[in-house]
């Protein structure tokens, strides 16, 4: 990956947030999105941190290439796994995933809501015992 040296330190520090992030390709290179990493407290005064800022994946060229065809195919996108160092270097873990299909989004969608409404009866039923 190609860094600033408040993002390796902030990411040393834990300050990584990965969960919105995907990968894309342009122009031939793979580019890292919606990864946030938070600048430290201690982050120097003359650099402005900018926590959502895109950063560039070194790869070989012969992988990205094998990556492009995967993901051109119906549905599927990288996301990143982890970041972890190595070689005092610090390295992303992608997946190849597919998304989900549209009936098991309304699956998902019933059971988020069936859990939430059951949630909403306990409580109600909890506040609503009389009390002695």
């Amino acid at each position: 990956m190609v860094l600033h040296g408040w993002e390796i330190k902030a990411i040393r520090a834990g300050q990584v947030q990965l969960t919105d992030g995907y990968v894309v390709i342009r122009d031939g290179e793979l580019y890292l999105i919606g990864c946030r990493i938070n600048a430290l407290r201690s982050a120097s005064t003359h650099v402005s941190p900018e926590a959502d800022r895109t950063k560039k994946l070194l790869m070989h060229k012969e992988e990205i290439r094998r990556l492009i065809g995967k993901v051109e195919q119906k549905g599927f996108t990288l996301v990143p796994l982890n970041l972890h160092y190595k070689s005092g270097r610090v390295k992303a873990e992608i997946a190849l995933a597919k998304g989900k299909a549209e009936h098991d989004k309304r699956n998902t969608e019933k059971k988020k809501d069936w859990e939430r409404e059951k949630g909403r009866l306990m409580r109600h039923k909890v506040s609503s015992k009389p009390s002695h």
